[in-house]
């Protein structure tokens, strides 16, 4: 999808820094990474704000996370997105960490300041707000379920639909012991509130369907053709509104397309995508993030 550093080549950076004109100074990290578009959001928000740096990608390889913002700091760079697998080996190796990213328990995005390392996670807020944008509804008002709540993904959902008070919270996993610890620390985080673990089965699913206004699938199914139907399509309801963070570049996913057969309101990754990115440019350089110039730059990346 896109040229990227790999790991090596990052570490010899006086070698391959004059590839880049305007110059890089900030990047996003994973492994695999090539696949990942924030590049063709956050260079059209650089240039929309008239900011004279460029956007790239790295690979970075399972536990050098550390090795590699000591790097990206002393290049120069300003600031740096952690995708998966490294949010949480990230978490530990920042100087600073915003109370709401060791809440969610995950860094995603790092502010390089006068060489010292600042973690944030964008990952709830966007969910907060991609909600707002997309449904008109604040999640405080609505009962969640979340659908693999035993992962990254998952946790900060839970984790932040806790915090803003939503009344209830039913957390559904393949493995319920995956979530018997985040579910202690979400009804910690909002005892008067319902919270509720849900052994992930088809009869139990559509038993509580009735009791849910807004579906998160946190998972990763729905991304390739052929993955499983997550819930009972028959147990959709029109007035669902459904929330898949996974996105696919070739239409909807399974989940999505039963969703829209039933009637419900619907959304997928991107706009997620979309929205943790304009807090994680907002943290970087201030002010508001240009929405309409990183939203046309997605789309351009989808058409490609």
């Amino acid at each position: 999808m896109g040229e990227f550093l790999t790991f090596d080549e990052f570490l010899n950076w006086d070698a391959v820094a004059g590839r880049f004109t305007p110059p890089a100074r900030l990047a996003v990290i994973g492994d695999p990474i090539s696949h990942s578009r924030s590049p063709q959001m956050h260079n059209p928000a650089l240039k929309a704000r008239g900011i004279e740096a460029q956007y790239i990608r790295v690979q970075v390889p399972q536990g050098r996370v550390a090795e590699a913002f000591r790097q990206f700091a002393k290049c120069g760079f300003l600031g740096v997105n952690i995708t998966i697998p490294h949010k949480f080996e990230a978490l530990a190796e920042v100087d600073e960490i915003d109370p709401l990213a060791s809440r969610l328990g995950a860094v995603n995005t790092l502010a390089i300041r006068e060489g010292r390392l600042i973690g944030y996670n964008t990952d709830g807020p966007g969910f907060l707000r991609s909600v707002k944008e997309t449904f008109g509804a604040e999640v405080k008002d609505l009962r969640v379920l979340i659908l693999g709540a035993g992962g990254g993904a998952g946790r900060a959902v839970a984790v932040q639909s806790a915090l803003v008070g939503c009344p209830k919270l039913v957390l559904a996993n393949r493995t319920v012991s995956k979530a018997e610890t985040l579910a202690g620390e979400v009804t910690s985080l909002s005892p008067k509130n319902e919270v509720k673990l849900l052994s992930w089965t088809d009869e139990a699913l559509a038993g509580i369907l009735p009791e849910i206004d807004l579906i998160v699938n946190a998972t990763s199914l729905g991304m390739k053709t052929g993955d499983a139907r997550l819930v009972p399509a028959e147990a959709l309801l029109a007035r669902h509104l459904v929330f898949d963070m996974v996105y696919r570049a070739d239409g909807e996913t399974p989940l999505l397309e039963d969703a829209t057969m039933a009637g419900a309101k619907v959304v997928d990754g991107l706009t997620l995508l979309l929205h943790q990115g304009a807090i994680s440019f907002e943290h970087w350089f201030g002010g508001t993030a240009p929405l309409d110039a990183m939203r046309e730059g997605l789309r351009n990346a989808l058409k490609a």
